[in-house]
């Protein structure tokens, strides 16, 4: 045997200690793994401890209602002037406001609703504050099953007859313990879109509804188009205009919004003012000012920088504007977006754009499968309502009439894009 020639038994040996570190290896490489494993997959964690620019961003969202509504006092004291009958039990006024989007009207209502809502129940009036939007519930028969279950009766959304959801609804008017009859404030937020949608119904149906006072909200001065002169008649509106707000109004809006929502001296000096500057050109738009900045500071938390800077507001103008002109195209009908297209031919070729004129190049590009002349003005008024357009009525000079002038409103190349790019 040669003496330097390992014994098997040695060999044996050998191999014995390189599988038991083979294993003890293995086991600690594997603990490791499944360790990482668990401290890797919850990302909610991770993405949470991640550092960000704001404090609290639900202060930023437009349906939240702060305790002060800046540069609007007239108006809350506008329809608190009409709603403060219902403390002496009478039923108040029907109010109408009128506004462009984002001046502050829901705010407002609903700020009114708020102190109304505290005042009665310190007082022990029998007076309630109902809340309706409009674009959620567009039938009479939806919006009477919502009041009712409001007000704690269990009404279905369908299934029941128009008249059965009626009587459930009137038959909610009791007296209070203090022998006071209830009296009803329905805020009809968006009520044009309901009018359109349904017709004129509720409103038939709640004028003639003793204790019943109607507040309307919209965009438009001329939604009553909508209602038929025998149920016109009925209301007894008081209305109240909200101006859009300006470039410096805009500004004491969000450097309030700001220091709730921000933390401490991430905001450049610029930014708010941008941000005010840019929504005032949008016809005082808050709603859109406080989207430019709530964007402006998620841009900064993406980026992973420590500041929100100026050029974060141009670049959330971008994405804002894509997004909103995206999202309108896309839930279009086949029609309306064939409209939209012979917009942009007239458009592109630098031509005065009537409704005669749409309607033409319109039928060239459907080949045939059209709409009526008279669905082209529905389409139009749609277009403008979303604000893609506007129409302007002008003479053509004595004995030859007026007709309607068509704008786009938005970027071409944006509306190009949402058309086209998928």
């Amino acid at each position: 045997m040669d003496p330097l020639k390992p014994t098997t038994g040695f060999r044996v040996l050998k191999l014995f200690k390189i599988f038991i570190n083979w294993s003890f290896s293995l086991h600690t490489a594997r603990k490791s793994f499944l360790s990482y494993e668990v401290v890797d997959m919850n990302i909610f964690e991770e993405l949470g401890e991640k550092q960000s620019v704001f404090k609290c961003k639900k202060f930023l969202d437009h349906r939240f209602l702060p305790d002060n509504l800046p540069h609007r006092e007239d108006q809350i004291k506008s329809v608190a002037k009409y709603w403060v009958e219902a403390l002496t039990n009478v039923t108040p006024p029907d109010v109408t406001i009128y506004g462009k989007t984002g001046t502050g009207k829901t705010a407002v209502a609903k700020f009114a609703k708020k102190q109304l809502d505290q005042v009665s129940k310190e007082k022990n009036v029998n007076v309630r504050v109902e809340y309706i939007r409009c674009t959620d519930f567009t039938t009479e028969y939806q919006v009477i099953a919502r009041l009712c279950q409001q007000m704690g009766q269990d009404v279905p959304y369908r299934g029941w007859t128009k008249a059965e959801v009626i009587n459930a609804f009137r038959n909610l008017f009791k007296k209070n313990v203090f022998g006071n009859d209830l009296i009803l404030i329905i805020i009809l937020d968006e009520i044009d879109i309901l009018l359109k949608n349904d017709g004129d119904g509720l409103l038939y149906t709640l004028t003639r509804t003793d204790n019943v006072s109607i507040a309307s909200i919209s965009n438009f001065v001329d939604f009553k188009q909508f209602i038929k002169p025998r149920v016109r008649s009925s209301l007894r509106d008081r209305e109240i205009v909200f101006p859009p707000y300006n470039a410096q109004q805009l500004v004491d809006i969000l450097d309030e919004r700001s220091d709730l929502s921000f933390n401490s001296g991430v905001l450049q000096d610029e930014v708010i003012p941008l941000c005010a500057a840019l929504a005032a050109k949008e016809e005082g738009d808050a709603r859109y000012a406080l989207d430019l900045l709530r964007t402006s500071g998620e841009l900064a938390d993406e980026k992973g920088t420590e500041m929100v800077y100026e050029d974060y507001v141009r670049e959330a103008k971008d994405q804002i504007e894509h997004n909103k002109v995206t999202d309108i195209v896309m839930t279009l009908p086949s029609q309306q977006q064939k409209v939209l297209e012979s917009l942009i031919f007239l458009t592109k070729h630098k031509e005065e754009i009537t409704s005669g004129r749409l309607y033409d190049v319109y039928k060239d590009i459907t080949k045939g499968d059209s709409v009526s002349y008279r669905r082209i003005f529905d389409f139009i008024n749609e277009l403008e309502m979303l604000g893609l357009i506007s129409t302007k009525t002008v003479s053509r000079g004595r004995g030859k009439g007026r007709t309607n002038l068509i704008t786009l409103q938005c970027d071409m190349e944006l509306l190009e894009d949402a058309m086209w790019s998928g």
